[in-house]
């Protein structure tokens, strides 16, 4: 089975620093969408795995977060794609959870669930931390320049194995010619 991990914000969809906090915000990123079809088409699982503190920092509920993600998994299957799992932690960086990025927890819980072997599923995300939750669950990690990314290429300090792209159509066009 091929399988995708992708992270939300900055990745398929406008990243914000104040965070994302209802439907109305969540704006997919040019291309994104397209490019999450074109995976599908070629036979990829597509699995997004995002941080969420913003449900432990009080800034939205899950209800609202799950209304957010549902705007997103309309809005791929209006381009043609699917998702086929939505994976999230809902704790602060402070909580010592092992499902927050950039811990692997989250990204094995997926590999175990999919019964993926985790060096053939790449793992996109825009942050270091999606990056590190990558390498340490033996994923290949990849760094697209949106959201954060670019200030991400330019802190350095990326995990040695990863690959960087411009944006989430540019993987797709390369994994699914």
């Amino acid at each position: 089975m091929k399988l995708i991990i992708l992270d939300r914000d900055g990745v398929i969809n406008h990243d914000s620093d104040a965070f994302i906090k209802n439907p109305d915000e969540w704006r997919p990123l040019p291309g994104s969408l397209e490019a999450i079809a074109r995976l599908c088409k070629a036979g990829y699982r597509v699995v997004v795995a995002t941080n969420q503190s913003g449900v432990a920092r009080g800034l939205f509920d899950l209800a609202t977060l799950g209304r957010i993600n549902a705007k997103m998994q309309q809005a791929v299957a209006a381009a043609g794609g699917r998702i086929d799992a939505v994976f999230f932690c809902p704790h602060g960086p402070d909580a010592g959870c092992a499902c927050r990025k950039p811990k692997p927890g989250m990204l094995l819980e997926i590999l175990q669930r999919f019964r993926a072997a985790p060096a053939e599923v790449h793992a996109i995300g825009d942050h270091l931390r999606d990056l590190q939750a990558a390498h340490a669950a033996g994923c290949r990690p990849v760094l697209v320049l949106t959201g954060k990314g670019q200030a991400t290429m330019k802190k350095g300090d990326l995990p040695p194995d990863t690959v960087v792209r411009v944006d989430l159509a540019a993987v797709a066009a390369e994994l699914a010619p």
